[in-house]
């Protein structure tokens, strides 16, 4: 059985168990209400810390949540004092969750959180404020909700720059294709804003390769088990038109691969996320390229951003707006440099300085 094989299979039985820990954990506290409004508050001396995302299944979650552990593990208290509150991709469920910790812990509460689209996040954001918790979100936004439009509370967002790498990722899928032929994209979820943005990476890379077409362009919600029944449908529909795949992340590019072996096909192909996996699949050529975004440096200096907000070591509201929204890194990865990179960031973790809040940030966010 292939790793990407094992990895779909793995993926239905985790995903099982993780929602019942994580139904556990809360403990039936969601039906209990929020505290009102309340006036500014002093600072929280010993916060719970709190990591909402959408599964651990996930490898670029795992290593979201690892930074988040290891930054508590940084305080001297066992990674356990870590409370994850898992959505499996649910908005609905997100704000369920994080309303009933706000209860739990009647708003001494440092929560880092991915609102998993970014409708989303006002209404977590808002809940939040109102409780007197500290919240550092990522990823997923809109462009009109800014933490400094809500003092101290909303400390930080950090996202990345996807349209860049992605359309740096396309144009190395394109050369390999001989700059003609036909792609198909499988996207995120649709609100998502990193999956509105890859997606509009590869359409600027086409805009200089007349020859390409964009055969189709279709959600698989971050997910390898749909990716899989996505590519299997395109390749029934377009077949040999298909010249090459572009992924909005990794594990989508998991079940693009198995898709393509079930046929015994080969179709150069990108993602996105820079996993341990997809690394050594791109040393063996099997994926072309991918972009490492250090999700344990970002998971670990969001949950850190909050917690020392939460306890008044720094004060959001007296930093420049650059500190509050801002763009983490990227890293593009090729077979050229994948070896060197595995050795560099996933054979030994880096440790990090989880005070040097900003330090790997590419600068702020800019919006058009």
């Amino acid at each position: 059985m292939s790793f990407i094989k094992k990895f779909i299979d793995q993926e239905t039985v985790n995903r099982r168990d993780l929602l019942l820990a994580s139904a556990y954990g809360l403990g039936g506290v969601a039906a209990a209400g929020l505290m009102g409004p309340g006036m500014a508050r002093a600072a929280i001396a010993d916060p719970a810390i709190a990591w909402s995302y959408r599964n651990r299944t996930n490898p670029y979650w795992n290593e979201i949540v690892s930074g988040g552990e290891a930054f508590v593990e940084s305080l001297g208290k066992s990674k356990d004092f870590l409370t994850h509150l898992i959505n499996e991709g649910s908005s609905e469920k997100s704000l369920a969750d994080v309303k009933a910790l706000l209860s739990k812990t009647n708003g001494d509460l440092a929560l880092a959180i991915d609102t998993n689209d970014a409708p989303n996040a006002r209404p977590v954001v808002e809940a939040c404020v109102e409780a007197g918790a500290y919240v550092s979100t990522l990823w997923n936004k809109t462009d009109d909700l800014h933490p400094w439009d809500f003092g101290d509370n909303y400390v930080s967002h950090m996202s990345w720059s996807d349209e860049g790498p992605a359309e740096q990722t396309a144009r190395i899928l394109i050369e390999a294709m001989g700059g003609k032929g036909g792609i198909v994209h499988l996207g995120g979820i649709a609100s998502n804003n990193p999956a509105i943005e890859r997606l509009n990476g590869l359409k600027n890379a086409l805009k200089d390769y007349p020859d390409v077409e964009l055969l189709d362009a279709q959600p698989a919600d971050w997910d390898t088990q749909k990716a899989n029944q996505v590519m299997s449908s395109f390749l029934t529909r377009y077949g040999d038109e298909i010249t090459g795949v572009h992924c909005a992340n990794d594990t989508i590019g998991y079940g693009v691969l198995e898709a393509l072996r079930a046929e015994g096909m080969s179709i150069p192909i990108v993602t996105y996320d820079g996993n341990p996996q997809a690394v050594e699949l791109v040393a063996k050529g099997d994926i072309l390229a991918t972009v490492f975004t250090n999700p344990h440096w970002g998971g670990g200096i969001t949950a850190s951003l909050a917690y020392h907000a939460a306890t008044g070591a720094f004060k959001p509201s007296e930093e420049p707006n650059e500190h509050r929204e801002f763009y983490g890194p990227t890293i593009m990865i090729t077979p050229e440099d994948a070896l060197e990179f595995k050795a560099n960031y996933l054979d030994s973790v880096p440790e990090y300085d989880w005070t040097d809040f900003w330090g790997p940030s590419n600068g702020p966010i800019q919006y058009k």
